[in-house]
């Protein structure tokens, strides 16, 4: 996965609260085998931190830090985003975004960005408080994506995944197709407080999984505002199949297994590992959102 050297990275659609202070608030979910157990509830790559009931907080957090913001003053090229884990985050949030802004165009439409906040252990987001034990989200209250990046580390040691830059672009992507639902209005459906195989619940994650594949579809040809030229310019066979590979290793089923040592798919709320990988390779290999109706 590579990036334009000479493109510029747009930092004001990453909130960087890493090295921050919270004041107030509180998460009611630790880590260790809690937050364990909170994944495999459903929150991993999910919606909203109000799933688990989770303590309510201010919408905005107030930070006390000196060294807020290190994206902003570290990440300004895309040669940065060949050279920074943080930076190349950055890059995949705004290819992402510039993707949907002129697929909704295409489509007459208006497309809303939403903001990705990096954070460390915990963070007060509009939809309650959170720790990074519940894995990134998408709060749908204040349209924000929410990731602290030591998630990746868990991604490969906890879950198995193969890791590589592909599947930490894999899950950003996912959760922007949690903000694409949210616009067109498909994301409630997630909200009846029903689990399962054939529950809304997995439907919807599984089409935030097609979403992310039909960005990686375009990805090397989406045009960048600011050149004109794509800002990713390389996207090979096997960043696709770490891709694959990080889908699958959050199946609800494999999860499930590595936790309790047993599949119960009457409590699945995000697929099993196979439909994970069928889905996003579905957007991938069609391009097309509107095949990627995983509620018929």
């Amino acid at each position: 996965m590579q990036f334009d050297d000479d493109a510029n990275l747009d930092t004001s659609e990453v909130k960087d609260l890493r090295g921050s202070r919270i004041p107030g608030g509180r998460a009611t979910i630790g880590g260790g085998i809690v937050g364990l157990i909170a994944l495999v509830m459903g929150l991993l790559f999910g919606v909203g931190p109000e799933q688990l009931g989770l303590s309510p907080g201010d919408p905005e957090p107030a930070p006390v830090s000196s060294s807020l913001n290190q994206v902003e003053q570290a990440c300004k090229k895309g040669r940065d985003a060949n050279a920074r884990e943080d930076c190349r985050l950055v890059a995949v949030v705004n290819s992402t975004q510039d993707f949907w802004r002129q697929e909704f165009t295409r489509r007459g439409g208006t497309y809303s960005p939403a903001t990705t906040l990096f954070f460390q252990n915990r963070v007060t987001t509009g939809c309650g408080a959170a720790t990074s034990a519940v894995g990134p989200f998408y709060c749908p209250a204040d349209r924000r994506v929410y990731l602290d990046l030591a998630f990746y580390d868990d991604l490969r040691t906890k879950f198995g995944a193969t890791g590589g830059p592909f599947a930490q672009a894999y899950v950003i992507a996912h959760e922007y197709g949690h903000h694409i639902q949210n616009l067109t209005g498909t994301l409630q459906r997630a909200q009846d407080g029903r689990q399962g195989a054939a529950s809304n619940a997995v439907k919807v994650e599984l089409q935030a999984d097609c979403y992310a594949g039909v960005w990686a579809h375009h990805a090397t040809r989406t045009p960048d505002e600011s050149t004109g030229r794509p800002l990713i310019t390389s996207l090979t066979d096997e960043d696709i199949r770490d891709g694959l590979d990080a889908a699958a290793a959050v199946g609800d089923d494999r999860i499930q297994e590595k936790i309790q040592g047993r599949v119960n798919p009457e409590s699945w709320t995000h697929g099993s590992a196979e439909q994970r990988q069928q889905w996003f390779y579905q957007g991938y290999r069609t391009g097309d959102m509107a095949q990627c109706n995983t509620f018929r």
